[in-house]
C-alpha cells in the first residue's frame, strides 16, 4: 500500500505552491481543463509582461533625446475634451525639457539605436542558449528566474535618473543584460503551451493566445507614457516592477505540464490520433520523460519541408514589427500631424493602435488559416496587404489625426497577423512535420520546441543588424513632412 502512494506523493510535492493551495480551498484535484485554463492565463500574463517591460524604451526615447524648444505645440489628442476645447486652451500643455546627457546630444538618435541593437543581439543569441536550457531544466523556475532578473535590469535602467547617471556604457551594458533574461520567455512558454494542447483548432486558439505580444505593448506604452511626466526613470522600474510579480505568480501557478501536477489527458484535447493500419492511434503529445531524444540540428531543420520560406516571412514581419516597437512613438512625437507635433506622452499613446490592430490581426489570420487549412496562403496574403498599408500611412499618416488612427490599425493588423501566425501555430505544425527524423510523435514534438528556438533567434539576429543598418544611414526614418530625427531633436 504504501508503495502505491509513494508516486502521488511524489506528485503532490512537485505540484506549485498556488496549484497545491486551490486544491486544499476545492478540496479535491483540479480538473485537466482547469489546469489547461491556468496554463493559458499565467503564460499569457508572463509574457505580456516581457513585452511590457521591452516596450518602455521606446516611450522613454523622446524624453532622452527630446524636440527642441521650437518645433511647435505638444498636446493630447486622445482625450475627448480634446476635440471640445478652444485653440487657446488646447496651448496651455506639457513642453519636453532639454533631455537626457549623453542621449540629448548630436549623436543621441544614434546613441539610442545601439541600444536596440545590442539589446536584439544579446536576445538573439540567449534565445539560441534558452532552447537548451529550457529542455534541461524546470520551466517554471527557468521562467521565474527569468522574469525576476528583466525586471530587475529593466528598473536598473531606470535607477539612471535618480543617480543621475550620464554613462552611455552603463545603460548599455544594462540593456544587453534585460536581453539576455528576455530571451527565457518565449521559448519557455510555447514549451508548456505546447505541453498541454494538442492541435486542435490550432491556429485560433494560438492567435488568440498571441495577443499577449500586442497586449503586452499596449500596456507598457501606456503605463509608461503616463509615468512620464514623473521622471523617465518611473517608466522604466513600474513595468520592472510589474514583470517581476507576474514572476512570482509564474513560480506558485504554472504547471509545467500533465505529469507533473497528476493530470489525465483529455482526450479531445491532448489527442490527435493518426490512424495505422485498422485502428492504431497515436497522441500528438506524450510525457516529457518519454521523448527527450536527440533533436534535429539546425541544418536538418532548414530541410524540413516549409521552414525556410516561412523564416524568410518572419525575418520580413519582424523586421517591420520591431521597427515600429522601438521607434514608433519616437516617429509620431517627431512628425507632424495636421500641422502639429504630439508630446512624448500622446505619442507614446497614440502607438498603442499598431498593437490593437495587431490583436485583430493575430486571430483573425489563425481563424482564416484554420478554416482554409491553409496557414502559407493566410501568411502570404497578410503580407501582401502589409505593403500597401505601410506606403499608404507613410504617405498620408499625417494628414489627420484620423487618417493617422485608421492607417495605424490597419498598418499594425497586416503586419502582426503573419507575425502571430508563423511564431504560434506554423511553428507547432512544423514541429509535428512527417519529415522528422524516426516520424514518431515523441521526436517530432521534442524537435519542434528546438528548432522554434533557433528559428526564432535566427530571425532576431538578422532583424536586429537590419534595424542596425536602417538606423546607421537614416537616424530611424525620413518623415512624410520632409523632415528626420536630426531636424526634430536639439539643432546639430
Amino acid at each position: 500500500m504504501s508503495s502505491m502512494l509513494e508516486p502521488q506523493q511524489e506528485t503532490n510535492r512537485g505540484k506549485p505552491l498556488g496549484i497545491r493551495f486551490l486544491e486544499h480551498v476545492k478540496k479535491s484535484a483540479l480538473s485537466f481543463k482547469t489546469h489547461q485554463a491556468i496554463v493559458l492565463i499565467v503564460t499569457f500574463l508572463a509574457y505580456t509582461s516581457y513585452h511590457a517591460a521591452r516596450k518602455t524604451t521606446s516611450i522613454v526615447k523622446s524624453a532622452l533625446d527630446p524636440q527642441s524648444s521650437d518645433l511647435g505645440l505638444k498636446f493630447f489628442p486622445l482625450q475627448r475634451s480634446y476635440f471640445h476645447e478652444s485653440h487657446e486652451s488646447k496651448k496651455k500643455t506639457w513642453v519636453l525639457g532639454s533631455g537626457w546627457a549623453p542621449f540629448d546630444s548630436t549623436d543621441g538618435t544614434a546613441l539610442l539605436g545601439d541600444l536596440d541593437v545590442a539589446f536584439l543581439a544579446v536576445y538573439a543569441l540567449g534565445m539560441y542558449f534558452s532552447g537548451h536550457l529550457g529542455d534541461r531544466i524546470n520551466l517554471r523556475i527557468f521562467l521565474t528566474v527569468g522574469m525576476v532578473a528583466t525586471g530587475l535590469f529593466t528598473s536598473l535602467f531606470g535607477v539612471g535618473y535618480w543617480a543621475n547617471i550620464h554613462f552611455f556604457y552603463y545603460y548599455l551594458i544594462v540593456q544587453m543584460l534585460a536581453g539576455l533574461f528576455q530571451s527565457t520567455g518565449w521559448p519557455s512558454v510555447v514549451a508548456v503551451v505546447g505541453n498541454w494542447f494538442g492541435k486542435k483548432k490550432r491556429g485560433l486558439i494560438m492567435g488568440v493566445w498571441n495577443a499577449h505580444t500586442s497586449v503586452g505593448n499596449i500596456t507598457g506604452s501606456l503605463v509608461a507614457s503616463a509615468l512620464l511626466k514623473y521622471g523617465w526613470g518611473w517608466s522604466m522600474v513600474a513595468p520592472g516592477l510589474m514583470i517581476a510579480f507576474i514572476g512570482v505568480v509564474v513560480f506558485l501557478f504554472l504547471p509545467v505540464n500533465p505529469e507533473s501536477v497528476g493530470a489525465d489527458a483529455d482526450e479531445d484535447d491532448m489527442m490527435s490520433p493518426k490512424k495505422s493500419g485498422e485502428g492504431v492511434t497515436e497522441p500528438l503529445l506524450i510525457p516529457e520523460m518519454e521523448y527527450k531524444e536527440k533533436a534535429v540540428g539546425f541544418i536538418e531543420a532548414w530541410k524540413i519541408p516549409g521552414v525556410a520560406p516561412f523564416a524568410l516571412c518572419l525575418f520580413f514581419a519582424k523586421l517591420v514589427a520591431y521597427t515600429f516597437l522601438y521607434w514608433l512613438p519616437f516617429y509620431v512625437s517627431h512628425t507632424a500631424i495636421d500641422g502639429k507635433y504630439l508630446s512624448s506622452e500622446a505619442a507614446g499613446n497614440l502607438s498603442t493602435l499598431f498593437d490593437v490592430g495587431g490583436v485583430v490581426g493575430g486571430i483573425l489570420a489563425g481563424h482564416i488559416s484554420d478554416r482554409l487549412d491553409a496557414r502559407a496562403i493566410t501568411a502570404a496574403s497578410f503580407m501582401y496587404c502589409t505593403i500597401p498599408a505601410l506606403f499608404l500611412y507613410r504617405i498620408y499618416g499625417h494628414i489627420s489625426l484620423v487618417a493617422n488612427i485608421g492607417l495605424l490599425l490597419i498598418a499594425g493588423m497586416f503586419v502582426n497577423g503573419p507575425y502571430a501566425l508563423i511564431t504560434t501555430a506554423v511553428s507547432a505544425d512544423l514541429g509535428t512535420h512527417s519529415s522528422l527524423k524516426g516520424n514518431s510523435p515523441r521526436t517530432r514534438n521534442c524537435d519542434g520546441n528546438h528548432r522554434r528556438n533557433r528559428f526564432d533567434w535566427s530571425c532576431h539576429w538578422t532583424a536586429a543588424n537590419r534595424l542596425y543598418f536602417r538606423q546607421e544611414l537614416g537616424r530611424g526614418f525620413h518623415y512624410a513632412d520632409g523632415g528626420s530625427p536630426g531636424s526634430r531633436a536639439a539643432s546639430d
